[in-house]
């Protein structure tokens, strides 16, 4: 058994190109963020024999009899935590009445299938050890920047991280990545968990959130590349939510009405897709080459943000973003469903901090909320000094 307490933590996402498209099999590149979901998990001694859960950001504690548990799961005999397995709707119905039997303010009965995805993944890593487990988040909720998927992967590390099939080194300092083998296992995990959230979820949130960087997918099929520039976004979350199948059913309906432009911006936007990636790929040998490759993907997000208000996934609280962002005269896109949700801007390397603030004020006077983040940084990690 791993030492007592385990704190693990995994990055949320952005998509930088190709959304909606990547419906209609063309391809996108997402990439991760360093804005974290922590999870610390302590292990309790036999006596405690309760699971505590504590969602810290929102301020929801949950508490559950060991007994109890094993009641409504005896079914499930011993863990399998090197076999990640579906929860079966038979399952889910159990889990949501373990769930129910908790005080649910009706504000958050969204969340209610997060915990649900907790009781899943600790149950069949863990078994039904006392333990207790704290979240944390810098990621806003149902923004579009992959809160869910990362809460899973966090979760899914510190789990494995005390189960027998994973053979850590309890005695190094600091935040460590996994294996390899590892990673793969708790991926496998976090997407079981995410179709516990969402049903029918691509994989890429997880994806990008286990093994960070930047991934390239289409088709189903993912590509992980190396980035090799360092870049730095300020991302706008407008709070307005998004209805994402709605978005999404729009604008299939109104590729079927205009299927010979719709073409066209399709494979515009695959074009922009993929410079994209050539050039985040490149290493720029200069200060001068690295502006010159800033300057490139502006010019592809402002075409990409124009190309996705053609086919009406934009909003008139993007469009304020845009408006705002286009005054410092630095380039702006939405990113993920649209409608709402988050908008990109690119934050050059030799942009002065002191604008930065004076833009993120001027978006934050809207009732925006404002963050800048690194993009393509580590996937998730491990800690088991405590002190992280």
């Amino acid at each position: 058994m791993v030492k007592m307490e385990i704190t693990a933590r995994a990055p949320g996402k952005i998509i930088l190109a190709g959304e909606h498209a990547v419906v209609h099999g063309y391809t996108a590149v997402a990439s991760s963020i360093d804005l974290y979901t922590v999870v610390s998990l302590r292990l309790c001694s036999e006596d405690e024999d309760t699971i505590k859960l504590q969602l810290n950001d929102v301020g929801l504690h949950f508490s559950w009899p060991i007994k109890r548990i094993k009641e409504v799961l005896s079914h499930l005999g011993s863990p399998f935590p090197s076999t990640p397995t579906s929860c079966s709707l038979e399952t889910v119905k159990s889990l949501s009445a373990l769930v129910a039997e908790q005080s649910f303010p009706d504000t958050r009965i969204g969340l209610a299938s997060g915990v649900c995805a907790f009781l899943w993944l600790y149950t069949s890593i863990l078994g039904f050890k006392p333990a207790t487990v704290i979240v944390s988040s810098e990621l806003p909720l149902g923004a579009g920047l992959g809160s869910s998927a990362s809460y899973c992967v966090a979760l899914s590390a510190a789990l494995l991280a005390f189960s027998d099939s994973m053979k850590l080194d309890v005695s190094q300092k600091g935040w460590l990545l996994f294996k390899e083998t590892e990673v793969e296992l708790l991926n496998k995990w976090a997407f079981e968990g995410e179709k516990i959230i969402h049903g029918k979820p691509s994989g890429v949130d997880n994806s990008v959130s286990t093994f960070g960087n930047v991934i390239k997918f289409k088709s189903g099929s993912m590509t992980r590349i190396d980035s090799n520039m360092p870049l730095r976004m300020l991302i706008t979350n407008t709070k307005v939510g998004r209805k994402t199948k709605a978005l999404v059913a729009n604008v299939s309906a109104r590729k079927s009405r205009h299927p010979d432009a719709m073409y066209c911006v399709l494979n515009a936007i695959e074009s922009i897709t993929n410079e994209w990636s050539t050039i985040i790929q490149s290493h720029a040998v200069d200060d001068l080459s690295l502006s010159a490759n800033e300057e490139k993907l502006g010019e592809l997000m402002e075409m990409n943000q124009g190309l996705l208000l053609s086919i009406g996934v934009s909003h008139a609280s993007i469009e304020t973003v845009l408006q705002t962002t286009m005054k410092y005269k630095l380039p702006s896109k939405l990113t993920g469903a649209g409608g709402g949700g988050c908008v990109l801007t690119l934050l050059p390397t030799q942009l002065s901090g002191a604008r930065v603030d004076k833009l993120m004020e001027e978006l934050e006077s809207y009732g925006f909320q404002c963050f800048t983040a690194g993009i393509g940084g580590n996937g998730v990690q491990i800690s088991f000094d405590g002190s992280s």
